[in-house]
């Protein structure tokens, strides 16, 4: 998505250590017409597929999940890290390691949000090594509901993610990019062409 990578280039900043930093577009600051943009991709691109509910991780999927699924018209359940007071009754846990947070996060769905049969889209901001997914992905299955397809903002290719997932038996389904990132050497973002 040539906006996407335009506002990345512009905006974002190699902090090193495989760190893209865009607080400036998804983080921190959002652009709706962009997130828009985004939304409307997403839902091009899993288009076709019957799709109940999206599924995404507190806080930077939020946005481009919520855009979606106004496009796509399903709910959006985003996996909290903290359980506040009035998250009551059954709920799905699972932990995954935080690139930027550098330790272990919770990822907590009251079960209530996760319908069994349910065919589930993740979309989620980042997809490095994969393991946030893959957490998502096992909370999908803990709920007996269908994973139907997987979509990111941005793909850092170098990382892993993609054949972490494959290799976890998630080969039946789409998994898409907004952008993919090949290479973050010498300072420098390049995209896949």
């Amino acid at each position: 998505m040539k906006a996407l990578q335009d506002r990345i280039l512009a905006e974002g900043q190699n902090l090193g250590s495989g760190i893209l930093k865009i607080d400036s577009l998804l983080n921190h600051q959002i652009y709706p017409d962009l997130m828009m943009q985004m939304g409307e991709e997403i839902a091009r691109l899993f288009d076709g597929l019957k799709i109940d509910r999206i599924l995404t991780a507190e806080i930077s999927g939020i946005a481009p999940s919520l855009m979606a699924g106004y496009v796509m018209k399903v709910p959006v359940v985003y996996a909290r890290k903290t359980k506040p007071i009035t998250m009551a009754g059954p709920v799905f846990l699972e932990t995954a390691p935080s690139h930027t947070k550098g330790g272990e996060v919770n990822l907590l769905v009251s079960a209530e949000f996760l319908r069994a049969g349910e065919n589930i889209l993740i979309i989620d901001d980042f997809l490095a090594t994969g393991k946030t997914l893959l957490a998502l992905a096992r909370m999908v299955k803990s709920a007996k509901c269908n994973l139907v397809g997987v979509g990111v903002v941005v793909e850092k290719s170098f990382e892993g993610g993609r054949s972490a997932m494959l290799k976890a038996g998630y080969t039946q389904i789409p998994i898409h990019a907004l952008a993919t990132i090949v290479s973050m050497d010498d300072g420098k973002i390049k995209f896949a062409d």
